[in-house]
């Protein structure tokens, strides 16, 4: 008798793939930095209550726009060979209009909560992380403009200050700088695995920066937008941050600036991911120091 799964799917219920579907490691990661705003804003400490629900609030925004992400692109993601496996793809989960109640009640609950629970500033910026990545970036700039990570990264941005205003709506100065961060440290770490996957963009007619101009020109963009990114990454320190936050900061951005730099020597796959993989370490030192440091200076 002949199979009526769909190719690639399994029996049982597809756990793995809806975990998938929902991107949940670049959630934890947008989650870890609504958690540093946190940290260093200058206002009262949350109680438990409403730390688990900033907490859940960006991880769900993160991941109802991450679902949206896949939702929206399934008839493009077989072109790409990184992407050509995802669930809607392959069939393993049925693409119907059920998925957008789901990701509607997801990103409504998280913004929801975040109100009653934080306030509305904060309920606001969980709200743009997630409409920053589903409909500025995916809809509105991925297919139509090479800037299109330039402000599509900005959701990390917004993810920042949902933290720092779930504690205080008077943004400080530190927390508008790891905003200003995060925007800068997307593009060169987005063009760098772009770098990598040129082949895969260009198959796809996505015009990310490599492929309008090139592996070479979109290396010394690279290079140059992470020395501005570093010394962005100073500016907390003027604001009151201090040795630790430093320390973090300078061993991050050095190894930043130097898998760039190298990037620009030999443009190939293997060193944009490298140098993909040392923006990862160079944002999760700023972010550590930061928390770390603002247990001392504050």
């Amino acid at each position: 008798m002949p199979s009526t799964l769909p190719p690639n799917s399994t029996s049982g219920f597809p756990l793995r793939a809806i975990l998938g579907v929902f991107k949940l490691r670049i959630g934890v990661v947008i989650t870890f930095t609504a958690l540093a705003g946190l940290a260093v804003s200058s206002g009262p400490a949350l109680s438990l209550p409403q730390l688990l629900v900033l907490t859940l609030s960006v991880l769900v925004s993160s991941a109802s726009a991450g679902a949206f992400n896949q939702y929206y692109e399934h008839d493009s993601d077989h072109l790409m060979a990184r992407t050509s496996k995802r669930p809607f793809v392959t069939g393993e989960l049925h693409h119907g209009p059920l998925w957008l109640l789901v990701i509607g009640a997801l990103m409504a609950l998280s913004v929801g909560s975040a109100w009653l629970a934080l306030n509305a500033w904060s309920a606001l910026f969980v709200f743009l992380g997630a409409f920053f990545y589903a409909i500025v970036y995916t809809v509105w700039l991925k297919r139509r403009t090479w800037l299109n990570i330039v402000f599509g990264g900005l959701a990390g941005s917004w993810a920042v200050l949902a933290g720092a205003t779930a504690a205080d709506p008077q943004i400080g100065g530190v927390p508008l700088a790891l905003a200003l961060v995060l925007f800068l440290w997307t593009p060169p770490h987005f063009w760098s695995l772009a770098i990598a996957f040129r082949a895969d963009y260009e198959a796809a007619g996505v015009p990310m920066l490599p492929v309008v101009v090139g592996d070479q020109r979109a290396a010394n963009t690279i290079f140059l937008s992470t020395l501005a990114l570093v010394a962005a990454s100073l500016l907390p320190l003027v604001f009151g941050l201090g040795a630790i936050y430093f320390a973090g900061a300078a061993i991050g951005g050095f190894l930043f600036v130097q898998k760039a730099w190298r990037l620009t020597r030999d443009p190939n796959r293997r060193s944009a991911m490298v140098c993909f993989h040392a923006s990862l370490i160079q944002l999760t030192l700023v972010l550590l120091a930061a928390i770390v440091d603002r247990q001392f200076t504050f």
